[in-house]
C-alpha cells in the first residue's frame, strides 16, 4: 500500500487542539489525525451497510 500526501491548511487554534489530543494519546498529530479519519469512514460505511440491511429485510 502506498501513501499520498495530503496537505491541508489549519487556521485558529485547531493545531494546538490536535497537538493536545494527540499527545493524550501518546501518537504523532499525523497518525491521530489518520485514525481519526479512518474511524470517522468505518463508522460511515457501517451504517451504510446497516440502512441497506434494514432496508432489505423492511425493517423501519
Amino acid at each position: 500500500m502506498g501513501s499520498t500526501v495530503l496537505s491541508l491548511r489549519i487556521d485558529g487554534d485547531l493545531p494546538d487542539r490536535l497537538r493536545e489530543r494527540a499527545a493524550k494519546r501518546q501518537m504523532s498529530v499525523q497518525d491521530y489525525v489518520v485514525r481519526t479519519l479512518i474511524r470517522d469512514d468505518l463508522d460511515e460505511r457501517f451504517k451504510a451497510a446497516v440502512d441497506e440491511t434494514e432496508k432489505f429485510y423492511g425493517v423501519t
